[in-house]
């Protein structure tokens, strides 16, 4: 059976995004790939980057994956740099490795965004679920956390009812 995967794509490794996914990856039984730890560049209409860790961790995650949970610090009110690189790469698995981003229709995809506060920016999820639809995956949840200090019992509630959601998302698939 397929896992779930939290891809985290922040600038730091133990920041406030690594906490609240710490968290949640307990909760949902995950693997965490942090973005942060891995070298490959920005989408490259020539391709000249092809040989560097992209394809091989897109395959991984096609082939050992259902769903993924795209971690990102809200940042000028928008996505990590790395998230979005992470996003723009994904055109190569249109361009030069189909077979992989074949495998990526009907897979489910869920979002968690970490702030200082609840005051996310309108608009936030709205890349992903346009980058879902147009990948034929399946948009399944959304989060916004935020940490100042402590994570707060309200944050934690909405983790927990995000969690239930992606379960009950993965047990769908499995019957």
């Amino acid at each position: 059976m397929k896992k779930t995967v939290i891809i985290q794509g922040s600038a730091r490794s133990d920041g406030h995004t690594a906490t609240v996914v710490s968290y949640l990856k307990e909760k949902v039984n995950a693997d965490v790939i942090d973005l942060k730890l891995l070298d490959f560049s920005y989408f490259d209409y020539q391709h000249r980057n092809r040989n560097d860790a992209f394809i091989p961790l897109m395959k991984k995650i096609v082939e050992e994956y259902q769903t993924l949970i795209l971690a990102s610090p809200v940042y000028w009110y928008s996505m990590s740099a790395e998230m979005k690189t992470f996003i723009d790469r994904i055109s190569d698995c249109l361009k030069i490795e189909k077979p992989t981003g074949r495998k990526l229709r009907g897979m489910s995809m869920a979002v968690l965004s970490c702030g200082q506060a609840d005051d996310l920016p309108e608009g936030f999820f709205r890349p992903f679920q346009l980058t879902a639809d147009y990948l034929g995956m399946k948009y399944v949840a959304e989060v916004h956390t935020w940490i100042d200090g402590t994570i707060e019992r309200s944050v934690l509630q909405r983790i927990d009812t995000f969690a239930e959601v992606l379960t009950s998302d993965l047990s769908n698939k499995s019957t």
